[in-house]
């Protein structure tokens, strides 16, 4: 490479969870992402013979050098970093920015071992270091997968993010129990069942997690949307539909009961 040459990678975020909660009442919180390349982190390098400069989201050189160390790796030069999204806004920024760095500095080694190496830095982590993190129910605050799961249906998400930033506290336990919902998801036959499925983990979470007035269930059934999701820890709300459905005005409406930074995706494979 030379001397100045500059790198630039991306890694996809995620826009809250089909699912989230513990499994079992004594059991692991436990997740299913949903993946979002719209959300990513990108970051980019300029090497230099010494020093880390860093310019990024939240976290300091000091820290990523720290966290690179106990994956065996160094970086040097200016390394610049963007996120489409906030920290907190239930994203998967926090874990995006650590794997891209991991990457940028030359990890070859397992998505495990990367996804373990982020919850030992910060406590937890989303899958995001696996090529496919929606077919893994993930154990977040261990790093540890759980189960294989099928592929998803092809679905469009519409969402966008209500209210604050809500920080992934690792040692908060105080999630809804949803392993009767693992079985059924597994022999989802359709979008429908994917949809019903993520509803009652979203409106299990709010229940008791909160907040209270959540617009999301009223303009999924006024949208004639098959069923909503959200970030069980952020701020991302989103209702299912299957592609090309979406109903005209549904921004407006969206945008009238007050999400904001409104997103618009695809995904699936079946």
């Amino acid at each position: 490479m030379p001397r100045h040459a500059m790198t630039e990678l991306h890694v996809a975020g995620h826009f809250g969870e089909w699912m989230q909660g513990r499994i079992g009442p004594d059991g692991p919180v436990a997740l299913i992402t949903l993946p979002c390349a719209a959300l990513d982190v990108s970051l980019w390098h300029r090497p230099a013979p010494q020093g880390l400069r860093l310019h990024a989201v939240g976290l300091s050189a000091q820290e990523a050098r720290h966290f690179l160390a106990t994956l065996g790796l160094r970086l040097r030069g200016v390394v610049g970093m963007r996120a489409r999204s906030k920290l907190g806004f239930g994203t998967g920024v926090s874990s995006a920015r650590l794997v891209a760095l991991a990457r940028l500095a030359g990890w070859q080694g397992t998505p495990h071992d990367l996804a373990r190496a982020c919850v030992a830095f910060e406590g937890a982590s989303d899958p995001l270091a696996f090529d496919a993190p929606s077919r893994l129910l993930w154990a977040s605050r261990l790093g540890v997968r759980l189960a294989e799961l099928p592929a998803l249906p092809r679905y469009e998400i519409l969402g966008g993010f209500l209210g604050g930033p809500t920080w992934t506290d690792p040692q908060d336990q105080a999630f809804p129990d949803i392993a009767d919902l693992i079985a059924p998801w597994m022999q989802a036959r359709n979008l429908r069942d994917v949809a019903m499925l993520a509803s009652e983990s979203a409106a299990r979470c709010q229940a008791m997690r909160g907040p209270a007035g959540d617009p999301t269930p009223g303009l999924a059934r006024d949208l004639g949307a098959l069923g909503w999701l959200r970030a069980h820890t952020g701020a991302a709300r989103g209702l299912i539909f299957a592609p090309g459905t979406v109903p005209r005005g549904a921004h407006d409406a969206l945008r009238a009961a007050g999400l904001r930074a409104l997103v618009r995706f695809r995904g699936g494979e079946r």
